[in-house]
C-alpha cells in the first residue's frame, strides 16, 4: 500500500511533494490560472488609474488638465498660503458621494472651482488627493494617518479609512491609549475603539494618573463611564471563567 494524498487523501504510488500525480498536475493548473487572473486584473487597474496630478514622471511637461483645486485652511486662514492641491472634478465626484454632492449643485465649491478644507495640513490633504488617483498611501506619520482618516470619514472613502484604522491599531499603546479612544469615537472608528479600550482596561491602576483621563473626565465624561463599564464585565467574565 502507498502512502494516503495530502489533498483527495487516497492512496497512491506515483507522487511529487506528498500528493498524488492526478492531484499535482491540478494544483498547478489552478496556480497557473490563478496567475493568469492576476495579471489580467493588473491590466486592468492599470488601464483604469487615472493619472494623478503629481504623477509627474509619466507627464513631465504635459498639462494636467486639472479643473479645481483644493486649498488646506484653519479657522483663523493663515493655512490659506499653502499651495492649493490640483485635481480633475470628474475624479472627486467618482470617489467620494459628498464630493459628488457639492461639485453636481450650484455650489460655491461648484462654482468657484475651489474647495475649502478646514483643519487639514497640505502634506495630509496632498495625500488625500493623491490617494483618490492612485489607492496608495505612501509612508506617513502617526500625525498625517490621523487626519487622513478624518478626512476620509468627512468624504466617505471607506477604503482610505480603514487603512489609516489598521496602521493607527498598529502604533497603539498604553501612552496614546486614552487619546486614541477619544479619537475613534469622534471619528466612528470601531476598530481603533475597541484595540484602546483593551489598553486601557488593562492598566486602569494608571488610569487616573494621566493627563489625558482629566482632560477625558472634563470634555467627555460618557466616554469614561464606558470605560468603567468595559472593565467592570471583564472583571466579571474573568472571574466567571
Amino acid at each position: 500500500m502507498g502512502p494516503t494524498c495530502l489533498s483527495c487523501m487516497e492512496r497512491y504510488y506515483e507522487s511529487d511533494g506528498g500528493t498524488c500525480k492526478v492531484c499535482y498536475e491540478e494544483a498547478n493548473e489552478t496556480k497557473d490560472e490563478l496567475k493568469r487572473e492576476i495579471e489580467e486584473l493588473k491590466a486592468k487597474v492599470a488601464f483604469l488609474r487615472f493619472w494623478s496630478p503629481f504623477d509627474h514622471h509619466s507627464r513631465p511637461n504635459g498639462p494636467c488638465f486639472t479643473d479645481v483645486v483644493l486649498v488646506a485652511t484653519s479657522d483663523d486662514h493663515s493655512a490659506e498660503i499653502a499651495a492649493p492641491v490640483p485635481a480633475h472634478k470628474a475624479l472627486l465626484v467618482s470617489r467620494s458621494p459628498v464630493f459628488k454632492a457639492m461639485l453636481e449643485n450650484e455650489m460655491e465649491e461648484s462654482l468657484s472651482g475651489t474647495i475649502k478644507i478646514a483643519d487639514v495640513s497640505y502634506d495630509a490633504l496632498r495625500s488625500f488627493v493623491n490617494y483618490l488617483y492612485t489607492a496608495e498611501v505612501s509612508c506617513v506619520d502617526e500625525q498625517v494617518a490621523c487626519e487622513l482618516l478624518v478626512l476620509a470619514e468627512k468624504y466617505q472613502v471607506k477604503h482610505l479609512k480603514a487603512y489609516c484604522e489598521k496602521l493607527l491599531v498598529s502604533k497603539l499603546n498604553w501612552d496614546n491609549s486614552v487619546m486614541s479612544y477619544s479619537f475613534a469615537h469622534q471619528y466612528n472608528s470601531k476598530l481603533i475603539s475597541d484595540a484602546a479600550l483593551s489598553f486601557i482596561t488593562d492598566n486602569m491602576d494608571k488610569l487616573t494618573k494621566k493627563e489625558e483621563y482629566v482632560e477625558l473626565v472634563e470634555k467627555d465624561p460618557r466616554l469614561v463611564v464606558e470605560i468603567y463599564e468595559a472593565y467592570l464585565s471583564k472583571q466579571v467574565n474573568t472571574a466567571a471563567r
